[in-house]
């Protein structure tokens, strides 16, 4: 979670196979098999209705699925007959391959392309003939972009470069072109502002003031409003830009999943805020293009925040700045939340908990140095049973003026999913918080009536949507509306095409967009599969933590975006994307979807 999730990718250290056809044969573990008679006294079971429950079937272990090590595990376990049999594997893949860039010379520049390249050696290839002729074939028959815009950016590197491609040139559609090919987002990282960033040249001599009165603690007494120059301060926190979150839908910052696109089909579908995924301070300051790729926004998202992970009160302020002056945003989110070791061990993420002095100076550089509204995410609690959100929220609670939201996960660091969301104790967080500073819970919200009790019960002001918006994005017009969405298998396959060419449009429609649309569709499929109809349940609602026994949808492609297999992910991609290329290769967060 660099947010309300766990962390979807490792290190890019671990290749899976690309054979599509291995299987290893395996049996059932004892915790696999659900009886296919009405599982009324089973707890954590989904209650499906007995019609559509299908028997238990022996599962297969598809090795195009599955890390190194775990081949090599198996291979030695099948090569040994004195091993016992091979047991269900388990657990999570933790380091995980990136999507690999091609080769910088097998790709056409468009600077060429477009009548000039000014760079003597290029190394993009400019041998048109040479990339005709290796150029994968067309995916479809009808570009989005070119649909959409009137021109396709790509040319005659998109898939789908016959919708727009006339004796090979890129044709303009004039009834619909505006001078606009693609979708009007804010945040780019420009040439120049990396320049600066790279040679340290960019100006934060506003940080110097606020660093330097955190450095002789006089910070402190801003605190306690007893420095000489308070009712200065007072005002121009007075006049800060002030935003009323109360009652809002949010989209909780998600890592990998809570991309761009995934964020527009939440906004279309009644998100009220969204927020960036969790980005990091130093990667940002070090003028870093991926990193700078999470801050994009989409002008659909009209209340939109950046979540930044760091330390140290320095580089957090001088982010500050730079957002403030080179992007546009409403708000910056601290993240005191992320579990993964390689943070907390640097005490940021869920690491901050413990450095609550270092919290403090954190929230009086950046708002010394911005004047964009702070907001705080954090966890119940770093060690499973020992809360101490509540006393975090106490001690922060004199920069009322200065942080605008708490956002409380009911979850420890260590406990991650293993139990529910401890909403009893979020009530207690907000009693500490109020009536100075709002407060939003987060955890197992799956249903427009645990979000309505959770509200009323608890008395948040809000509630962060997470795994429940990624398992049914439509959560928030069900929220919104006060009902059950029966949605059909054709009404979710429509929203994952529209993503897909929202990816398109954000990632790009050559080979590397498609891939890369590809991949995240999948890791968004990894929740989707998640979800049971609500004409399949004997009982309403759908619990985030309960899991279904094996069941069959009410058509075809209902049943197949059930499946749990990554394999049927895949099938459901290339019904979007086209087949996968021979190179193909994903491995799923989960080792357990790796079975058939």
């Amino acid at each position: 979670m660099g947010n309300d999730e766990e962390m979807l990718s490792g290190a890019p250290t671990e290749d899976a196979s690309t054979s599509k056809t291995d299987v290893v044969t395996l049996m059932p573990s004892v915790g696999d098999t659900v009886a296919t008679e009405h599982p009324h006294k089973c707890q954590a079971i989904a209650l499906i209705k007995p019609e559509y429950i299908v028997p238990e079937r022996q599962r297969e272990l598809n090795l195009s699925y599955v890390s190194k090590a775990v081949k090599a595990k198996l291979k030695k376990q099948n090569d040994n007959a004195d091993q016992p049999p091979c047991k269900k594997i388990k657990g999570q893949n933790k380091a995980r391959p990136h999507h690999q860039k091609a080769d910088k010379s097998t790709k056409l520049c468009f600077k060429f392309l477009r009548g000039n390249c000014p760079y003597e050696n290029c190394l993009y290839s400019h041998d048109i003939d040479k990339y005709i002729a290796t150029k994968e074939p067309d995916i479809g028959d009808t570009c989005y972009l070119f649909e959409k815009y009137g021109r396709c950016r790509y040319g005659m590197t998109c898939r789908f470069s016959g919708h727009h491609l006339k004796q090979g040139r890129n044709i303009t559609d004039k009834n619909v072109f505006t001078g606009s090919e693609d979708e009007p987002e804010t945040n780019l990282l420009t040439k120049e502002l990396q320049a600066k960033l790279w040679k340290k040249h960019y100006d934060f001599v506003k940080t110097k003031h606020p660093l330097e009165r955190i450095n002789s603690k006089e910070y402190l007494k801003y605190k306690n409003e007893t420095a000489d120059d308070s009712e200065k301060v007072k005002l121009r926190l007075e006049e800060r830009k002030k935003i009323d979150f109360k009652g809002k839908l949010y989209l909780a910052p998600l890592t990998t999943v809570g991309n761009l696109p995934f964020r527009r089909i939440c906004k279309e579908l009644g998100a009220d805020i969204t927020c960036g995924e969790m980005a990091m301070a130093t990667k940002l300051l070090q003028g870093q293009m991926s990193e700078w790729a999470l801050l994009r926004r989409h002008a659909s998202e009209d209340i939109f925040g950046v979540q930044l992970c760091g330390g140290h009160a320095d580089v957090m302020a001088r982010c500050a700045l730079l957002l403030e002056e080179q992007c546009s945003v409403d708000f910056i989110d601290i993240n005191m939340g992320c579990p993964i070791d390689l943070i907390y061990k640097k005490g940021a993420g869920s690491g901050l908990m413990n450095r609550t002095n270092k919290v403090n100076e954190i929230v009086f550089a950046m708002t010394e140095a911005s004047n964009i509204p702070v907001t705080l995410k954090m966890r119940a609690a770093v060690q499973e049973d020992r809360n101490i959100a509540h006393k975090i929220i106490e001690d922060l609670k004199p920069w009322a003026k200065r942080i605008s939201l708490f956002t409380v996960h009911g979850r420890s660091r260590e406990q991650r999913y293993t139990k529910s969301a401890n909403w009893t104790y979020i009530g207690e967080c907000v009693r500490q918080a109020h009536p100075q500073i709002p407060l939003f819970g987060s955890g197992d919200v799956l249903s427009y009536e645990d979000y309505e009790r959770n509200s009323c019960t608890y008395k948040v002001d809000g509630i962060l949507l997470a795994r429940g918006a990624l398992i049914k994005p439509w959560l928030f017009t069900e929220i919104k509306e006060q009902r059950h969405w029966d949605i059909s298998s054709s009404e979710r396959f429509e929203l994952l095409k529209k993503y897909t060419n929202y990816g398109l449009d954000h990632w790009g429609s050559d080979t590397e967009g498609v891939e890369r649309t590809r991949r995240f569709l999948l890791e968004w499929l990894s929740f989707l599969y998640r979800y049971i109809p609500v004409g399949l349940l004997e009982v309403l609602p759908q619990k985030i933590n309960d899991r279904p026994p094996s069941y069959r949808g009410r058509n075809e492609l209902e049943t197949l975006m059930a499946s749990a297999s990554c394999a049927d992910w895949v099938r459901i991609s290339e019904m979007l994307l086209g087949p996968v290329r021979d190179d193909f290769n994903f491995l799923p967060k989960h080792k357990a979807n790796a079975y058939d």
